[in-house]
């Protein structure tokens, strides 16, 4: 399945000053705010977020539309740890289409990086929203 649709909620979100999140910026159109049911974790200076059956848990952050999908998540890939061929974390995160929510109500079906790792070991990032956390 395809979609234009990216929702980020760490390094990579609209304003954190990155050079991943002015590519970001430069390379999509910023759709809104809103949020997915998951559970966001401190992994090092980055979050990383993982998917959950509760309403009650929440991740928070940004939806944009990509222009150019196959140019832009290759890049975005391979800044994520996607796959083998990741040069510096092979494999942290994965790629995923899932069922997100825009503030006003509206689902959409995004692309989302959800980490791929166990979180037994990190520090829950209770609110959901890593720009109030850091």
């Amino acid at each position: 399945m395809k979609s234009d649709y990216l929702f980020v909620y760490g390094t990579l979100l609209k304003g954190f000053n990155s050079y991943m999140s002015k590519f970001l910026d430069k390379n999509s159109e910023f759709v809104g705010e809103g949020y997915f049911n998951g559970k966001l974790f401190e992994v090092s200076w980055y979050p990383g977020a993982v998917l959950s059956k509760i309403a009650s848990e929440r991740v928070y952050g940004h939806i944009f539309k990509i222009h150019d999908h196959i140019k832009t998540f290759k890049i975005l890939d391979d800044y994520e740890g996607v796959g083998e061929a990741s040069t510096e974390y092979p494999n942290e995160y994965r790629r995923e289409l899932i069922e997100t929510f825009l503030n006003d109500g509206t689902i959409l079906r995004t692309w989302v990086y959800l980490y791929n790792n166990p979180t037994d070991h990190l520090r829950l990032i209770a609110s959901g929203d890593y720009l109030k956390e850091s």
